[in-house]
């Protein structure tokens, strides 16, 4: 394989994802239900208690439990799939890899479990619910 062909594959697989986060970046403007930037800075700190709640806690299965772990690292790491000084989308990156995770997490062990470990208030929960529920195909 030759540096050009690397270079197309990485280039092609960046330009989807870009792709991916300006379609968020549009959908977050329309619809003015979802969740304010301020409204998600009020929610990290209650977001990153309840992953490293989530990873301590010894009822849940070992796989979930890394799961949470890779993810606090890679929120804490300076390093980001896209930076975050790029406006806008710079932090896109970072919630979607949560509500993924989350979502994960859901599956596997029930909102249950994020119900009982949540430190923040039942708005917040709420939003954190919405955000990482599965997508509910139409009938």
């Amino acid at each position: 394989m030759t540096w050009e062909t690397v270079a197309g594959i990485a280039a092609g697989l960046l330009l989807a994802y870009a792709a991916l986060l300006v379609l968020l970046w549009i959908y977050a403007r329309r619809h003015p239900e979802t969740v304010s930037m301020k409204d998600a800075l009020r929610l990290l700190p209650d977001l990153l208690r309840l992953v490293r709640r989530l990873a301590a806690d010894r009822t849940l299965a070992a796989g979930v439990r890394v799961r949470l772990v890779l993810l606090l690292a890679y929120l804490l790491l300076p390093i980001d799939l896209v930076p975050d000084f790029v406006p806008v989308i710079g932090y896109a990156d970072d919630a979607v890899i949560v509500a993924l995770v989350l979502r994960s997490v859901l599956k596997r062990a029930g909102p249950g479990v994020l119900e009982r470990h949540w430190p923040g208030s039942p708005a917040g929960l709420e939003i954190i619910l919405r955000a990482a529920a599965p997508v509910r195909r139409r009938p």
